[in-house]
């Protein structure tokens, strides 16, 4: 099988963990008998620079003529960047949002799951007796407040700005369709998160989630005020399987949910369309304060990797592969920067490696499905 992937490699640490995903998607497509085309296109700070705009036409038609596409991460230092000295719908991160939006993008999968290696650095595991929790957040990506009309304007001679949050029963209804899917192969419950005794979006959000559930009697549905799924995050990760939620809610609850895995570094994501494309990226920033050096944590992308694999090409082993390897890599004890403890005593044992040492380590680890 040929597989086409556009590739952003992006700023700050981006090239240098996409190119431990890329070693270690190279790895697994040798043994299981694939070939890759990459296509390397520009976008975010590094695409100013180049074309002085954060994303150009001709990224987005590569990006539509692929299978797939992988990406690193986008943006920089905003105290210090000069990108950020530019207007808000110039600077790298617009990049980003308009290419969800060209690429129709409109549901973002982000599984935070506690590796049963990495139980002493889950931040929860000594408070509560936190040992293990697999959940998925499923957020709406194209609506909401951060695609909703928008004016900063004087009004009695105070600078007033407003924020427009709309969402369509449509809009809802396609999301929601994603979560049920995703959770009856799981453990068949949806958490559906709004703000339903506030907002009036919330309030058909919450009608359409449970005018959409009688199509899965097999999927049990609750509701959860968000303020509420905050707490209950840190509380009892492991009574969540799906989470699903709107755009801005969804992105702050899966940084949450990223931490408390013991880094944001190990979290990946997918964002999908209709159709079997999607966009693969680790669910953390750019990192510039760390770009440049190798210590940066690759796992998160060679896990969006994976899920590139089992979502748009439809190879479930090859993606079992790969997560497996990254499972077998950590009970050897190998570990990222972020990833030791800090306690001297719990260091025994595991052994620091950097962000491309780590690939290497991860892509020998690679097994034949015949081995």
């Amino acid at each position: 099988m040929e597989l086409n992937i556009a590739c952003i490699a992006g700023d700050g640490i981006g090239p240098e963990i996409v190119s431990q995903a890329r070693k270690v998607l190279d790895r697994v497509c040798a043994i299981y008998g694939h070939t890759i085309d990459y296509h390397d296109v520009l976008m975010g700070g590094c695409s100013i620079d180049v074309y002085g705009v954060p994303l150009t036409q001709e990224t987005i038609d590569i990006c539509k003529a692929q299978d797939a596409v992988l990406m690193g991460s986008i943006g920089g230092n905003p105290a210090v960047s000069p990108w950020y000295q530019l207007a808000p719908q110039k600077r790298p991160e617009a990049g980003l949002l308009a290419l969800r939006k060209a690429l129709g993008l409109f549901a973002n999968l982000r599984p935070a799951y506690l590796f049963e290696q990495l139980q002493d650095a889950c931040p929860l595991s000594v408070r509560n007796g936190t040992r293990s929790f697999d959940l998925v957040i499923v957020r709406e990506l194209t609506g909401g407040l951060y695609f909703g009309e928008r004016k900063t304007e004087i009004i009695d001679g105070v600078r007033t700005a407003v924020d427009t949050l709309r969402y369509n029963e449509k809009e809802i209804e396609r999301v929601a369709r994603k979560a049920f899917e995703i959770a009856r192969v799981r453990r068949k419950k949806v958490t559906s998160v709004d703000k339903a005794n506030v907002l009036d979006t919330s309030r058909l959000w919450r009608q359409v989630v449970h005018a959409l559930s009688k199509e899965y009697p097999d999927v049990t549905v609750e509701d959860m005020l968000v303020d509420n799924c905050a707490m209950q995050l840190v509380n009892n990760p492991a009574q969540f399987d799906v989470i699903l939620t709107e755009n801005m809610f969804g992105d702050i609850l899966s940084d949450e949910a990223s931490m408390i895995t013991g880094s944001i570094g190990m979290l990946p994501s997918a964002s999908l369309n209709e159709t079997s494309f999607g966009l693969y990226e680790p669910s953390h920033g750019s990192a510039p304060d760390i770009a440049g050096k190798n210590i940066a944590n690759p796992i998160a992308t060679i896990l969006s990797a994976a899920m590139m694999l089992r979502y748009s090409f439809g190879l479930p082993a090859e993606a079992g592969a790969i997560e497996n390897a990254v499972k077998r890599t950590l009970e050897d004890g190998i570990r990222s920067a972020d990833l030791m403890p800090r306690d001297a005593e719990k260091k025994k044992g595991l052994r620091a490696v950097s962000c491309s040492s780590m690939g290497d380590e991860i892509a020998a680890r690679l097994v034949s499905p015949h081995a």
